[in-house]
């Protein structure tokens, strides 16, 4: 599973399709990062629950027609990025679901298939995200001091003058720090991306990249919503040092204005000429 949830399952434990949904929750955790929410706990430990949901896109399993967890995420205030509601699943599947509280064979295979469907629709996301920008081409300009060598792409970013790129494909833009950025900060140990689902202005904070010689604030290039975020770094943040352009970036946006925000940010032309400028006040 790419992209993992913040999961609400309905309390109606007190019907077979309540105890779907918890089952559905149950597995989500164990087989992806997803974290669950309890829905009797949320009121007595808010702030714990909605610093999950805040972090993590929501995903609400109703049982029934009563929809009790749709109503608790209302309630909360809460954005539900993806809903299941058993009852009208066991109907399209055309499963019976027993009258009684515990889970025969038709209720834990409709569970089971539930949980399949989640993940392998991560799974075509996922791959329709990378398609999306697997057209980025990487051909550099390389400015050279001393020993060090940076490279800014010829074509297709835009930067912020905060060392921070853009790649953009209709309204949605893959984001990433320039090389000069990992050369100055060199071994990289650690990197926070910014929260799925949050929404950053454009120059506002998207996370930050730690090294043991600083701690790099990433500017966003534009204002818009964090789509995806790069999981491979949480493991291996040195992907930034080996490749900052391709493997290594940060996150993806949708974002709010594209036109009105582009006149804000350079091109390879400007930002080369504030690479260089840079490179050379740093190394006199």
């Amino acid at each position: 599973m790419g992209r993992s949830y913040a999961v609400l399952p309905c309390n109606g434990l007190d019907k077979n399709a309540g105890g779907i949904a918890r089952e559905i929750a149950l597995a989500l955790g164990e087989r992806s990062d997803s974290e669950l929410i309890c829905p009797v706990f949320y009121r007595v430990a808010e702030a714990r629950y909605s610093k999950v949901a805040a972090e993590k896109p929501l995903l609400v399993l109703d049982g029934c027609s009563t929809r009790c967890a749709s109503r608790l995420a209302a309630e909360k205030g809460l954005k539900i990025a993806a809903k299941v509601t058993v009852s009208e699943e066991a109907k399209a599947r055309n499963v019976s679901l027993p009258k009684g509280l515990r889970l025969d064979e038709a209720g834990l295979s409709l569970a089971s298939a539930i949980v399949e469907a989640l993940l392998a629709e991560e799974k075509k996301e996922d791959t329709a995200r990378e398609d999306l920008f697997a057209g980025m081409v990487y051909d550099y300009e390389i400015y050279k001091k001393d020993k060090f060598i940076f490279r800014v792409p010829r074509s297709g970013f835009l930067f912020n003058e905060n060392d921070c790129w853009a790649y953009v494909v209709g309204h949605r833009a893959r984001i990433g720090v320039a090389d000069y950025v990992q050369q100055s900060l060199s071994d990289i140990m650690f990197v926070t991306p910014p929260a799925i689902g949050a929404r950053i202005e454009q120059f506002g904070e998207m996370g930050t990249i730690e090294s043991g010689k600083a701690v790099f604030e990433i500017v966003a290039p534009f204002t818009g919503t964090v789509t995806a975020v790069n999981e491979a770094l949480a493991s291996s943040p040195e992907l930034i040092n080996e490749d900052p352009y391709a493997k290594g970036w940060i996150a993806e946006m949708e974002l709010a204005d594209l036109e009105g925000e582009r006149e804000f940010l350079l091109d390879f032309a400007g930002y080369f000429n504030v690479l260089k400028k840079k490179v050379d006040e740093f190394h006199v």
